[in-house]
């Protein structure tokens, strides 16, 4: 079982939890099993490009993106990114 921690703006979304228990192989599957996960992926599938995903401090894009595996992890933490002008 791994922790995943959200951004504000998806806990909101989620009742105000910010901290779930999922249990998930990869950190694509830890993320479709969260509420609201909609808002985390594009229309085909991707993750929202404002968004940065840390697995126990390590950048999951750098180490297979959504196939990242969880095995021995302890936290999934996603980051909303800022943009704009």
């Amino acid at each position: 079982m791994v922790q995943v921690v959200v951004p504000g703006f998806l806990g909101a979304q989620a009742d105000g939890r910010r901290h779930f228990d999922v249990e998930a192989e990869t950190v694509g599957e830890a993320m479709r099993a969260l509420p609201a996960s909609d808002l985390l992926f594009n229309e085909r599938g991707d993750w929202n490009r404002y968004l940065n995903v840390f697995v126990d401090g390590m950048d999951a894009r750098e180490h297979g993106g959504p196939a990242c595996p969880l095995a021995g992890a302890r936290e999934v933490l996603i980051v909303a990114m800022l943009a704009g002008g």
